[in-house]
């Protein structure tokens, strides 16, 4: 077995490969580590939101149009993130008031982190 160290679009992958025949049959795909992320950033003191506004896909915040504090509508548009050359809007699920933003433009985000936080 073999360990590597792989970087794909700046998220660093530790990986373990297995020598083997080389035949495919009956072979395993490598195992990949999950990716290091940046620790997120600190939301204000005493803001902690109800409910959690998760990155539906992997990408990068390319701008960010609610503050913390401010009251939005269900669907109304917190940040633009760019995947796949595609911008994508991130809409309040709910109706609330914005208890924090954990992410700033040029943030590059993983599936499933939380963008910001409502009450």
């Amino acid at each position: 077995m073999k360990n590597y160290t792989i970087t794909v679009n700046g998220t660093v992958y530790d990986v373990t490969v297995e020598e083997g025949t080389g035949s495919g049959a009956g072979a395993a795909a490598p195992k990949a580590a999950a990716p290091k992320a940046a620790a997120p950033k600190a939301a204000p003191s005493g803001a902690q939101g109800a409910v959690k506004v998760n990155s539906p896909m992997q990408g990068k915040i390319i701008s960010v149009s609610a503050s913390a504090g401010q009251a939005v509508k269900k669907g109304d548009v917190l940040m633009i993130l760019e995947a796949m050359k595609m911008e994508n809007e991130v809409v309040a699920p709910q109706d609330g008031t914005v208890a924090s933003i954990n992410v700033t433009a040029g943030d590059s985000v993983d599936v499933g982190a939380v963008l910001a936080t409502l009450n």
